[in-house]
């Protein structure tokens, strides 16, 4: 092997793309469909356009392999699902009499069979559908959707590989269904799911498909022996089956560890490695395995995840170490990248000297482009490519946008103290409760109400033009009035203003911080139909002035009854933003509590005596390595308790998290050192509420009694059920009743029945334990 063989013709090529459209023209196909006024073949169409689409866009900027198989109408997990044939018992008869509306059945729930659980695709903030097994689960394959894309960019002409969930991966992130015992393991049922893929890889390959890609980013987690040896029996059996494509497997967010090995050992015909962040380590232990002689490595050099343009010289050097270390190296992104928008070039509103430091989807696959071509011919043919990316990396690096010396100045002078109330919790919950007065079970909710089209037609008219600034306010104003009278009318006992005036729970913050950039069209897929903008956080990180204090004191006007102060927490700013990759993300979580600190102190100086700092990215921002787990836990928790901590004793610090494995950072949430904690719960069937109980936390907590995420509306009689089954857990004087998160997405109508059904299953609850004297 020579290093010319190498890079001889090297393939540009990404794992996976937007799904929106521009101008989200999927949301809105999807839901139209859901409403009745898009017909399931007009949707069909409005997904094909968009996928020819995304082919189009790839090839013109150079990508010579496009993947098929990464689009999805809700949720790839749960095509994988449907592609084995893992469809819950609850939603069979659904799938068999329209296939389209089961798959959605599986992810949006009806009102009489609750969705899959859903929850974060590893540390990032998709969300996915958990798959729900057990000892009696048949598979069955169905290939038809990765056939039918696959033959769609074959037909344009498109060299294509399609990309799937691999069995390992897909095994691991499943759970026991419901009724299943809790120690079920679903990895014990790979030698029955392994002849399914063999099934659909041999359908791939009669449909013309030369490669294949199996995705098993689960083997970058810390791995027992049992998983790396199933891993590579898995790849031994598919390796060795006949009919097959060539097989590409590929891991992504990390390094592989161990598991390197395993796959550089298997009978596949090439892996497919990321080699930025953390996971550039696997550029030193694909050369302590021997490489990959005669095989071929996709290398992701260009990172998937985050919106800043590459260095062009720093990822040529490292594909010119790895043409050393297999028979063929082609270039690619770090992972999907559907973790970043569509284009940068859209961001019109955007300070054109950061714009230049911006890459988003399309500007990636053209890095990727570059690179390739740079490779195969030498770097003098790209020379004015690195000629314009070294002065792009210069700008940035030099520019007084990123450097702030009061907010250094500033963060330098934290001391230990900063980060500690001024009473232990059991002293200070006392004079809280002497404050607040509320009964036992006391109900709320998480935050934000109906985002109706109202509102979003008041923030459109205000920013054309059409009504002024006090016009919007007086709308936003009679909104908290409506939404104040609704919950004191239903008998909530800790009220919220409802978040009127809010866009997003984190670009409406970054709009009010130096520091940050909002960008107008950066759409990125959260869930479903569910699309949010990360700002950008490209410099030093400071208040100018109050945020929220205006309308959370015009809400407490209106009632007797606490108002909470709602706030994003530093660690869930950063997550949920492109961060800065030029500094630590503690130094940068630093900035970002300090600058909510000043809020929640403002908060209480005006008389609120309830302040809510959600952190729902604390348990996704984990990394997924236990050998780094300490160090981020540190300043995570360091930085919630920064902004927090700086109240009175009697003042009741509450947080909110959602939609991840809330086990594995107990801990954590312990240190934090809030009041009072709200956690997703309604879909685990209250799992969470265990954990708490089992690492004997010590403060109150209301695990969520209504899956906000699902159109259904819960009976009183399911709500009181989960509260008794919370109760078995945490004693009624520690707990809550609350909805699982937000109610921005939801309607009116489904929010009245459902709150009033909470209230009524609280009280209910609640006489039974006076009665019994608890």
């Amino acid at each position: 092997m020579t290093t010319t063989s190498a890079a001889a013709a090297a393939r540009a090529t990404v794992y996976g793309y937007p799904r929106q459209g521009r101008n989200r023209e999927l949301k809105k196909a999807i839901e139209g469909y859901w409403k009745g006024r898009v017909t399931p073949d007009a949707l069909r169409t409005a997904a094909a356009e968009l996928r020819r689409s995304n082919w189009q866009q790839l090839a013109e900027a150079g990508i010579t392999e496009v993947p098929t198989g990464d689009f999805s109408l809700y949720d790839h997990v749960l095509d994988t699902s449907v592609m084995v044939g893992a469809v819950p018992a609850r939603h069979r008869a659904a799938v068999e009499t329209d296939p389209l509306d089961g798959y959605f059945a599986m992810a949006r729930g009806t009102q009489d069979a609750p969705p899959l659980e859903m929850t974060k695709w590893f540390d990032t903030n998709y969300h996915y559908l958990v798959p729900e097994l057990g000892p009696d689960t048949v598979f069955t394959a169905d290939s038809s959707r990765q056939v039918a894309e696959l033959r769609e960019a074959l037909s344009l002409g498109l060299a294509a590989r399609p990309v799937l969930v691999g069995p390992v991966t897909y095994l691991l992130l499943a759970k026991p269904a419901p009724g299943v015992a809790a120690d079920f393991e679903p990895l014990t049922l790979l030698d029955r799911l392994l002849p399914v893929y063999a099934e659909v890889l041999a359908d791939l390959r009669a449909a013309g498909a030369e490669w294949v890609q199996l995705d098993e980013p689960a083997l970058v987690q810390d791995r027992t022996p049992a998983e790396l040896n199933a891993a590579a029996r898995a790849y031994r059996d598919l390796g060795g089956t006949a009919d097959r494509p060539r097989l590409l497997v590929a891991s992504y967010f990390d390094r592989l560890g161990d598991a390197l090995q395993v796959l550089a050992a298997a009978p596949v015909d090439g892996l497919a490695l990321d080699f930025t962040g953390a996971a550039a380590a696997n550029l030193d232990a694909l050369a302590a395995v021997g490489g990959l002689p005669g095989k071929r490595l996709v290398a992701g050099v260009v990172d998937g995840r985050n919106v800043w343009i590459n260095d062009h010289q720093k990822s040529l050097a490292v594909l010119g170490t790895l043409l050393g270390l297999a028979g063929r190296v082609d270039v690619a992104a770090s992972c999907s990248l559907l973790h970043v928008p569509l284009d940068a070039a859209a961001e019109r509103d955007v300070d054109p000297q950061i714009r230049r430091w911006l890459a988003f989807a399309r500007q990636k696959a053209a890095e990727v482009a570059t690179l390739a071509r740079g490779l195969t011919r030498g770097p003098g043919t790209i020379a004015a490519e690195l000629a314009a990316n070294r002065a792009d990396l210069a700008s940035r690096a030099g520019s007084s946008v990123t450097h702030d010396p009061a907010v250094r100045s500033r963060t330098a002078a934290v001391t230990e103290a900063d980060g500690r109330r001024s009473l232990p919790y059991a002293e200070r919950s006392a004079a809280q409760r002497a404050r607040l007065r509320l009964p036992a079970l006391p109900t709320t909710t998480i935050g934000s109400f109906p985002q109706t089209d109202e509102l979003r037609a008041a923030r459109a008219d205000l920013r054309a033009g059409r009504i002024d600034t006090a016009g919007y306010e007086a709308r936003i104003g009679a909104e908290i009035e409506e939404v104040i009278s609704f919950q004191e009318k239903t008998g909530l006992d800790v009220l919220v203003h409802g978040e009127p005036e809010r866009n997003d729970m984190v670009q409406y913050f970054a709009e009010r911080l130096t520091g940050y950039v909002a960008t107008r069209h950066g759409w990125v897929q959260s869930y479903g139909t569910r699309y949010v903008r990360p700002p950008v956080l490209a410099g030093d990180v400071s208040r100018p002035e109050p945020m929220t204090v205006r309308w959370t004191t015009y809400a407490q006007s209106r009632t007797e009854k606490p108002v909470k102060g709602m706030l994003t927490g530093p660690v869930t700013m950063l997550a949920w933003s492109f961060v800065r990759d030029d500094q630590p993300l503690g130094e940068t979580a630093r900035q970002v509590a300090l600058a909510l600190r000043d809020e929640v102190n403002d908060l209480e100086e005006a008389g609120t005596s309830v302040i809510q700092v959600d952190e729902p990215a604390l348990r996704e921002t984990l990394p997924l390595r236990a050998a780094d787990h300490a160090a981020y836990l540190a300043w995570a928790t360091e930085a919630f308790r920064l902004t927090t901590s700086g109240v009175r004793p009697d003042t009741q610090i509450h947080t909110h998290m959602c939609y991840a494995e809330f086990g594995d950072v107990v801990q954590a949430i312990d240190d934090l050192d809030a009041d009072v904690i709200s956690l997703e719960a309604a879909r685990s069937r209250m799992q969470v509420a265990g954990e708490l109980a089992e690492h004997g936390y010590p403060r109150e907590a209301g695990p969520g009694v209504w899956d906000i995420h699902s159109p259904r509306v819960p009976s009183a009689e399911e709500v009181a059920a989960l509260l008794r089954a919370g109760l078995r857990a945490i004693p009624a004087e520690r707990l809550w009743v609350n909805p699982d998160c937000g109610l921005k997405t939801r309607g009116w109508a489904e929010t009245r029945v459902s709150l009033e059904n909470l209230v009524a299953a609280a009280r209910e609850v609640r006489a039974g334990t006076e009665a019994l004297g608890g």
